[in-house]
């Protein structure tokens, strides 16, 4: 089986991250670690967030958090995360989203069939109370020109070959909203699509103010 990092940058919205959390301890792939980058000035959750973590290394779950020295947005929080992976993959989950329980196993498949180094997943909107309001379903294949003019790739719902990145020296630009698109443009320069897999396996949770970009365009 192989190993996959998920990587949640994190500010400002403890509930909703443990329950992000809890959707990744419920998966029934278990080969997996995971990297929470603190990107919050206020210190006052952390304690918080390692007393929730210490309760659940008691079932040894790989878990580490790394605290931005300043606020350093969504984007840049997970190429930290990305600088620290050392697994065949990456997965992103903001911290107001959480997985349907499969999410990685039929993913993870997925991606070992067709030996792409990146995919994405259909997914639910869902409200503040975790209802869902809608739902996008991925295209088998995404090429450059698809996503020119409007991107619907749910950032949740997406795992890439670690390798790829970092030979290809891809991240995340140093942008407050949108830096997962320009992410994608990026990739789609370097192969000829993004293959989907059309399965709703990420809830998206559509919020006011939200450190989350994977907005609709």
């Amino acid at each position: 089986m192989s190993l996959v990092t998920i990587i949640i940058p994190y500010k400002n919205n403890l509930k909703y991250l443990f329950l992000a959390l809890e959707s990744i301890f419920f998966q029934t792939y278990k080969k997996y670690k995971i990297i929470i980058i603190y990107d919050d000035e206020d210190k006052s959750d952390l304690l918080h967030i390692k007393k929730f973590i210490s309760q659940k290394n008691k079932q040894k779950f790989s878990i580490k958090i790394f605290v931005n020295k300043k606020n350093l947005g969504a984007g840049e929080s997970r190429n930290v995360g990305i600088k620290y992976s050392k697994t065949k993959y990456v997965a992103f989950l903001d911290s107001d989203d959480f997985w349907h329980k499969d999410k990685l196993k039929f993913q993870i498949k997925f991606m070992n069939k067709y030996q792409v180094p990146i995919s994405h997943t259909s997914y639910n909107i869902v409200n503040e109370s975790g209802n869902i309001i809608s739902s996008l379903k991925s295209k088998y294949k995404k090429e450059f020109k698809d996503i020119l003019n409007s991107c619907d790739i749910g950032l949740s719902t997406v795992i890439i070959d670690l390798k790829f990145l970092k030979i290809n020296k891809l991240k995340f630009l140093k942008i407050k909203t949108k830096e997962d698109y320009v992410l994608w443009l990026k990739i789609l320069k370097k192969i000829p699509y993004i293959r989907g897999l059309n399965k709703n396996l990420t809830n998206y949770r559509k919020r006011k103010n939200s450190l989350s970009s994977n907005s609709i365009l």
